[in-house]
């Protein structure tokens, strides 16, 4: 045979049939499930029967006024419901000729389900405010957001940082004594990052220098800042408040014009210096890492460091200092408890927030973009949750405190295992 027609053999199992790749009905089924919710319990047997839900947008200061929109809320999510079902019959059809569905098919879906819940949610009350409801989960993202982003430069270059937690916290704390200390604000927010890059001194030293494992440094981190935090808070902070533990806010710094616009302005443009912050952050990040010298280095390091040190790449300086800027960054999240909400310091304030900024790191595969919607998710289900415990809806209120960690557990569970972790993530590195 000819070497123009010689082909190489399709693997075969043994009964000769070609083999396939097998039907992932996963996503059909999720899509399945949540198109009945809306059907039978937000629809036809959710109590909103001769009910109406009001969606109001516009705030006393736009530019323009957009005129609230009333909807029945019974035939409402009926329709969606009906929708919703189809798009799960499409879902289906093509996960059984094993097709793929692009990203804006869940984009979509996503949104009607979230809009029949919030108009059964909302027939009892009678209004949905959408401004206050976006601008609110903006501004809980913002420490998940920079947590995110601190993950991602450490695992980008090959630093499993579990101490994401405690980072935000120690940012949160140094944050508040020195904006109290000095009567500034500003002067918190410039003390917060030094915070975050100390803890991430203590894990570069052990993970870089004697290998310990990177996991297990992580938690014994998160561990000490919250022993440390809460033993200073007890002995100094409470004993004189005024001086160590005072109430400092950033103010707000709204932008002409765009500060205006309906919805996007309040939203977007009438933040502290903080939020504008982390825009400045995620973007540079992004550019940096895809398209610039520092980008290539800090992906090589962490998919394959001996291929980079062989062509002159530090691999471990350059995981000391990528971690010693994550470790900033995180610590200008954690600033977000205090200064940036104008809060008091308060014991293990951060909550849990730096495990789940990394489970939107994870989400988003490891790119700023997709973290920042992954971390924009979560926080849009954490202040759902509370918009809708004040407003007196049918939802328990156990499950609306409960509602960003389910999100948070179905996104990781249905996506984690699409991703893949930068190859050398968490292998210390010794230079032939």
């Amino acid at each position: 045979m000819s070497a123009s027609t010689e082909t190489t053999p399709r693997q075969t199992p043994a009964n000769g049939a070609a083999l396939r790749t097998p039907v992932d009905w996963k996503f059909p089924i999720v899509y399945s499930a949540l198109a009945l919710v809306t059907l039978l319990l937000f629809g036809l047997f959710g109590g909103a029967a001769g009910k109406s839900t009001t969606f109001s947008f516009a705030a006393g200061t736009d530019l323009f006024g957009i005129p609230p929109v009333t909807v029945s809320s019974m035939p409402t999510a009926i329709a969606i419901g009906i929708v919703l079902v189809a798009m799960a019959a499409i879902a289906t059809w093509l996960a059984a000729k094993r097709e793929k569905i692009g990203i804006w098919f869940p984009v979509v879906f996503g949104v009607l389900f979230l809009s029949a819940f919030l108009t059964w949610a909302g027939a009892d009350t009678g209004r949905i405010p959408i401004t206050p409801l976006l601008a609110g989960a903006l501004a809980l993202s913002v420490p998940l957001i920079f947590g995110a982003m601190c993950g991602l430069v450490g695992e980008r270059s090959g630093i499993i940082n579990i101490a994401i937690e405690g980072q935000l916290l120690a940012g949160a704390f140094l944050a508040a004594v020195v904006a109290s200390a000095v009567k500034n604000p500003y002067a918190g927010l410039v003390a917060a990052p030094f915070a975050g890059a100390l803890v991430a001194v203590v894990l570069t030293f052990f993970a870089i220098r004697y290998w310990v494992d990177q996991i297990i440094i992580g938690v014994v981190l998160n561990v000490l800042v919250v022993g440390l935090t809460n033993f200073l808070f007890s002995t100094v902070l409470t004993q004189n408040p005024e001086m160590w533990n005072a109430r400092q806010q950033l103010p707000v710094i709204p932008i002409p014009l765009l500060g205006d616009i309906p919805v996007l302005g309040p939203v977007l443009f009438r933040q502290s210096i903080l939020v504008y912050l982390m825009y400045v952050v995620v973007a540079v990040l992004y550019i940096a890492l895809f398209h610039s010298k520092w980008g290539l280095r800090t992906r090589a390091i962490g998919e394959h460091p001996k291929a980079a040190d062989t062509v002159g790449i530090p691999v471990n300086r350059n995981r000391v200092i990528n971690t010693l800027i994550a470790g900033g960054i995180a610590g200008l999240g954690g600033a977000f408890f205090t200064v940036g909400s104008g809060l008091a310091f308060g014991k293990e304030m951060s909550a849990g927030q730096g495990f789940i900024a990394l489970a939107a790191m994870i989400l988003g595969k490891w790119n700023p973009i997709g973290a920042v919607f992954a971390a924009l998710l979560f926080g849009f289900a954490r202040n759902l949750g509370n918009t809708l415990s004040t407003m007196g809806t049918p939802v328990p209120s156990d499950l609306l405190l409960m509602l960003p960690y389910i999100v948070t557990i179905f996104a990781v569970a249905g996506f984690v295992g699409k991703v893949r972790a930068p190859a050398a993530n968490g292998k210390a590195y010794a230079k032939q």
